[in-house]
């Protein structure tokens, strides 16, 4: 027999071994793996956003200007406006975007615009209109626009468009079904026409088929997005016929949907109607029931008085170009005189291959001061009306007051920084002054549309910029290769 005590000196070294081996194993064991950080959340009942600033400039229609106020926004919709502190009391938000040296302002409205010409910048300059166009421009459409150009020409637009802090625009152009996809993906808001025009363009042979094409784009985009809205673009009173454009007018009429069209922008044009028509362009558009709808008229450069009154009575909203009026030599549009008489007035850009870029900021100054020469007037075009011009105004002559153009309760919420920290906004003395005559695109911080930040702080969130530079500049080798070529 075995010794008790024996046995249970045995039986202790045996768990003594035991114990040992477990703290071997444990100490020579992977340490456990650290628990994952938890994701943000978002506080459902808190807002979407506050936007703070410095001043925030509402453009409604008393003039408010808050200093050390904010925006708050919350599905897509402006809620409440205020001192800062009072809107951070009440509010509690999942975005913030701070206010220090920022001027809170609405998104600013471009008129008249052919975004993908952006890829045909500088292709032809120092002409004048029919020249430029007849010549240049319209065969080199026909050439090279197709959806890949219209694609990476509008995406570069967007991404010049919202760096400037325009956040709608006016379109007009071909393949408007990429237009609206690409504005969609972007985020900004957009009038996208279905161009018309009596001649071989790069999406339709002849205004016939445009017709056909551009109600299959109606149709397939009315109603389907909250930001675009797609309308009729016919092109001019030179490029289709009294019955070509009494079609489009009926055509839109049926749709429900407004028209853009190039209106009284040249001599030429000016001389065409008269030698056509024996009228002037604006006569000749109210003689045919053109101006029976919502109606936008891009350039208005030579409207004579009887005209100017016709716009005020037909309620169609005039988009100002200054730049691409003076660049083109079109002639110095009556603004001055236009809005006195009730017109309403907006304005634009024009495309990027008469102008050459989509400035707003340039477009205010120029137009301010184009006035004040033309009428020696200093007066004339004050900085509170062009910058009205610009947002709320703009909005109106476009029939988007209601939505979008100033900063009030319950509109959409499309809303810009400015940030005044470069020197030359030192000192700032009157800010509204100093966003017309002083600011430019390079100085807009963010950018928010239908709530959604574009923007933050010059990042851009909706854009591939990088991609967008690359795909554009190797499009506009190929082109400038071929124009070699042809020009051998």
């Amino acid at each position: 027999m075995t010794d008790k005590s024996t046995a249970s000196g045995h039986l202790q070294f045996f768990f003594c071994f035991l114990l040992l081996a477990l703290v071997s194993a444990c100490s020579q064991s992977e340490p456990p793996a650290e628990a994952p950080m938890p994701e943000a959340t978002v506080d459902e009942d808190a807002i979407d956003l506050i936007i703070e600033g410095d001043y925030v400039v509402t453009m409604d229609a008393s003039g408010t200007v808050v200093q050390g106020g904010a925006v708050a926004i919350d599905d897509g919709l402006i809620v409440a406006i205020g001192p800062a502190a009072d809107i951070n009391a009440e509010y509690t938000a999942n975005g913030h975007l701070t206010g220090g040296n920022r001027i809170v302002m609405p998104g600013l409205i471009n008129g008249h615009s052919h975004a993908a010409m952006t890829l045909l910048r500088g292709v032809a300059d120092d002409l004048d209109l029919m020249d430029w166009l007849q010549n240049y421009i319209f065969p080199a459409e026909v050439e090279f626009v197709d959806n890949e150009f219209v694609r990476i020409g509008t995406e570069l637009a967007c991404w010049e468009m919202i760096r400037g802090g325009t956040t709608t625009f006016v379109d007009m152009y071909y393949y408007p079904d990429v237009i609206a996809q690409v504005v969609e993906q972007c985020g900004l808001r957009a009038y996208i026409s279905a161009t018309v025009i009596d001649q071989r363009s790069p999406d339709a042979e002849s205004a016939a088929d445009s017709l056909v094409k551009g109600q299959l784009f109606i149709d397939a985009w009315k109603n389907r997005s909250s930001r675009i809205t797609p309308i009729w673009g016919p092109h001019a009173n030179y490029t289709l016929n009294a019955e070509q454009l009494a079609a489009t007018r009926a055509a839109a009429i049926a749709s429900g949907v407004p028209i853009s069209i190039h209106m009284s922008e040249s001599p030429f044009e000016l001389q065409y109607s008269k030698d056509t028509y024996g009228m002037t362009s604006i006569e000749m558009f109210e003689s045919i029931g053109f101006l029976d709808g919502p109606t936008i008229g891009a350039h208005v450069v030579w409207p004579t008085e009887a005209e100017i009154k016709i716009l005020a009575e037909r309620k169609v909203g005039v988009i100002h170009n200054p730049t691409s009026n003076m660049k083109i030599a079109s002639g110095i549009s009556p603004v001055t005189e236009m809005l006195n008489a009730g017109v309403l007035v907006g304005l634009g850009t024009d495309g990027a291959a008469s102008n050459n870029d989509l400035d707003m900021w340039e477009e205010m100054r120029l137009a301010s001061f184009l006035q004040k020469v033309d009428t020696m007037d200093p007066k004339a075009l004050s900085a509170s009306t062009v910058l009205r011009m610009a947002t709320s105004g703009g909005a109106e002559a476009i029939g988007l007051r209601e939505k979008v153009g100033a900063l009030e309760v319950g509109m959409r919420a499309d809303v810009i920084q400015v940030a005044f920290d470069d020197v030359h906004f030192v000192p700032t003395y009157n800010v509204i002054s100093h966003l017309v005559y002083v600011a430019d695109e390079q100085d807009v911080a963010s950018v928010t549309v239908d709530g959604r930040l574009l923007m933050r702080d010059g990042e851009f969130l909706t854009i591939d910029t990088e991609r967008v530079r690359r795909e554009a500049t190797a499009l506009a080798a190929r082109i400038q290769a071929a124009l070699a070529e042809r020009n051998r």
